[in-house]
């Protein structure tokens, strides 16, 4: 009975996840007590480690559970404590409703996304042009809005070409809310047309996401960390802009020229075009949609779209917290819609709260980077460079720290650290902004290499959409490789071939003005 008991209560730990895996992270939970009592640093990076193989195991286990149980352990034996990961949430509290509101508000917006990009992709054959289409608006969308918004946009479109693709190979037909038939009749589309539409998708997928990294870089707004270096040297919108500009445009045209490449010689996956079957459901698709249109689904059409310029509008302009607009637009887009049941609305927020969730787990996690030091060494070598040597060495330290950690995180230590050394008399106000600008795009553009180094990438992930593409964390990691490689590298040839003259040149020109010590940190450094 007894045996029996703790085989059921074995059987229940992680449910159907693989034997090997159960077994890897009892190992985790057994290891790290012991690891932490000899030497707690190297117990922090073993944590670090253990936390992104649950990110990669992602498909196998969604990472909340075995990522929170190793962090829920190393608050019991002091790596961490619940008010620092608190504080963390606290930090991060606009992230959070970011993701709760936003990826809702947009939720209800898909009618509208689904409209007009299904006469994006029907219309442009030309994979190509598609491709390019989708990485350069999510460049500029991203570096107005926020990535995450983005990429929430990109997966909805995504998940809504999958299921119409879906219900007419499983033998259904089209549905709209009048209960419109269609009598295209078609059954199942075979599986080759299925991997092809899977490829292709991913392909789309993932130009945009890199794309929020390409915009993301270039505004205050476009990355958490973006604001919070803004902040500290005292920069506006569009000197944070013409700053980054000698390294984010250069990075830019490479990266449009890397997905003429890819899809250019199909490397790494890429190339995948739309088969002719799923191209002939998807017109079937908007021809019986556009046909059996009542006036109230135009009318909410339009809705909707006043609802996008208002959103857009909102970001931009910050009229308040990107939560609180994301609040607005369910508010607006619900009312205006009839959708006025809670079960109606509990549907919008199944995507976004699980990810919330692992978000603040993963925030507890950079408690204990902190808490333990655990990139202190690496601050204090790169610190101890000096000229162009120190400015890479800092785009080089950020970028494999954002890597394997998150970019806000280290955007926001690193920048803090530079600002310390400014009042500390340790760097003039010249050196301090170029570090500025070392810093933005050294964790902004290194990162894409792995989902743990951008939220919208491990937004991605972990979405419903992650098992349906079988996009895998290995899988992620494989087709950012190209992209990696191009925009560090670019990055970092700008950064240390140009930054500084390019900087001059600004000066020169007047596009931006010597900025005084007092300058930074809200005038509290005088001369």
């Amino acid at each position: 009975m007894q045996t029996s008991m703790v085989t059921a209560i074995y059987k229940n730990f992680l449910g159907h996840a693989p034997d090997w895996y159960k077994k890897t992270i009892l190992a985790f939970l057994i290891i790290n007590p012991i690891m932490f009592s000899i030497d707690p640093y190297v117990a922090g990076w073993t944590l670090v480690i253990q936390f992104i193989f649950t990110l990669a195991m992602a498909l196998k286990c969604y990472p909340l559970q075995p990522g929170g149980l190793l962090l829920i352990e190393a608050m019991f034996i002091g790596m961490t404590s619940p008010e620092h990961m608190m504080h963390e949430i606290e930090v991060n509290l606009e992230v959070l409703l970011l993701l709760v509101f936003m990826v809702a508000g947009i939720y209800f917006m898909k009618d509208l996304l689904m409209f007009l990009f299904t006469k994006l992709v029907i219309k442009v054959k030309n994979k190509l042009i598609l491709s390019l289409a989708f990485i350069a608006a999510s460049a500029f969308l991203s570096a107005f809005l926020d990535a995450l918004t983005v990429v929430a946009v990109i997966i909805s479109v995504g998940l809504g070409f999958y299921s119409i693709y879906h219900k007419v190979a499983s033998g259904k037909e089209f549905h709209s809310d009048h209960d419109h038939t269609s009598d295209d009749g078609v059954q199942d589309l075979g599986k080759h047309d299925l991997e092809n539409f899977r490829a292709f998708l991913r392909n789309l997928m993932m130009h945009s996401a890199v794309g929020t990294a390409l915009g993301g870089v270039m505004t205050m707004v476009g990355e958490p960390q973006n604001l919070i270096i803004a902040d500290k040297a005292g920069w506006d919108f569009v000197e944070f802009f013409i700053r980054m500009a000698p390294v984010s445009l250069p990075v830019f045209a490479f990266g449009l020229l890397t997905t003429i490449m890819l899809e250019k010689t199909k490397w790494f996956t890429y190339g995948a075009q739309l088969p002719d079957s799923v191209r002939g459901i998807l017109s079937e698709y908007n021809d019986h949609m556009d046909k059996g249109r009542s006036k109230r689904e135009t009318a909410k059409l339009i809705v909707q779209a006043l609802i996008g310029v208002w959103l857009i509008v909102g970001l931009a302009t910050h009229m308040a917290s990107v939560g609180l607009i994301g609040l607005s637009v369910i508010v607006l887009a619900t009312s205006m819609s009839g959708v006025i049941e809670e079960h109606a609305l509990g549907k919008a927020f199944e995507e976004a709260l699980p990810f919330t969730a692992l978000l603040c787990v993963f925030f507890g996690v950079v408690a204990v980077i902190i808490d333990q030091g655990l990139f202190q060494p690496v601050i204090h070598w790169v610190l101890s460079f000096e000229g162009e040597t120190q400015m890479v060495m800092f785009y080089l330290a950020n970028g494999v720290l954002s890597m394997v950690s998150d970019n806000v995180f280290v955007g926001s230590v690193y920048i803090t650290e530079v600002t310390a050394a400014l009042q500390a008399g340790q760097i003039t106000r010249d050196q301090y902004d170029m570090l500025a600008v070392a810093i933005n795009t050294g964790t902004n553009l290194p990162s894409v290499a792995t989902p743990n180094g951008q939220a919208a990438f491990l937004f991605m992930l972990t979405s419903a959409i992650a098992p349906l593409l079988r996009l895998s964390y290995g899988r992620m990691v494989m087709m950012a490789l190209p992209y990696t490689v191009v925009l560090t590298i670019v990055g970092l040839v700008a950064t240390y071939a140009g930054l500084a003259d390019a900087t001059q040149w600004l000066y020169d020109m007047h596009l931006i003005e010597h900025h005084t010590v007092s300058d930074a940190v809200g005038g509290s450094v005088g001369h």
